[in-house]
């Protein structure tokens, strides 16, 4: 039956009745712990796929972090958590926390949004040293005020898809053809 897709869930197969969304079709191909991009290993920098800013200069990140820290001083020196959502490898939040070290009060505690447990390790060991907490989803961060990064982090999130056909709005699906 070619409206029956697989569904890779929990590292076994499960069927599910009809087409799957593009949005977790996405999710699965990124996230999933075994055969997940970014579950599964490190694709950034001259091994990886692609490089990002703050691999290319650390000069990003710290004007990035010069840049919050004047942000933080006009708010009122407020108690604040540093934050971002898809770290990487920690770079960008090492080179944050280096060039901010000289501004007196300025928020130390970390927390890092990242669902790849391998990137996590990379980042605990770029990061060594700091204080860090990690969260799964934006939702987890701490309550109270957040100076936030989130460098490239909405292109990788999956997407919701809308075609418009001639009876009305329909969600993009992925499923089995007839080969």
């Amino acid at each position: 039956d070619v409206s029956t897709v697989f569904r890779i869930a929990d590292g076994t197969l499960s069927p599910l009745t009809g087409p799957m969304t593009l949005a977790d079709y996405m999710a699965d191909c990124l996230l999933h712990p075994e055969h997940g991009y970014y579950a599964t290993r490190d694709p950034f920098g001259a091994a990886g796929d692609f490089i990002t800013a703050p691999e290319v200069s650390q000069m990003f990140g710290e004007v990035l972090g010069l840049c919050l820290a004047q942000s933080w001083i006009d708010q009122g020196r407020p108690d604040a958590y540093l934050a971002e959502l898809g770290p990487g490898r920690g770079t960008l939040m090492r080179d944050v926390l280096r060039a901010t070290a000289g501004v007196a009060g300025f928020p130390r505690k970390v927390a890092l949004v990242e669902a790849s447990s391998h990137l996590r390790d990379v980042q605990a060991e770029t990061l060594n040293g700091h204080d860090v907490e990690w969260v799964e989803h934006a939702a987890a961060l701490p309550d109270g005020p957040i100076l936030l990064l989130a460098n490239e982090f909405f292109d990788a999130l999956p997407i919701r898809q809308f075609i418009r056909a001639t009876k009305g709005w329909s969600e993009r699906r992925v499923g089995l053809g007839d080969s």
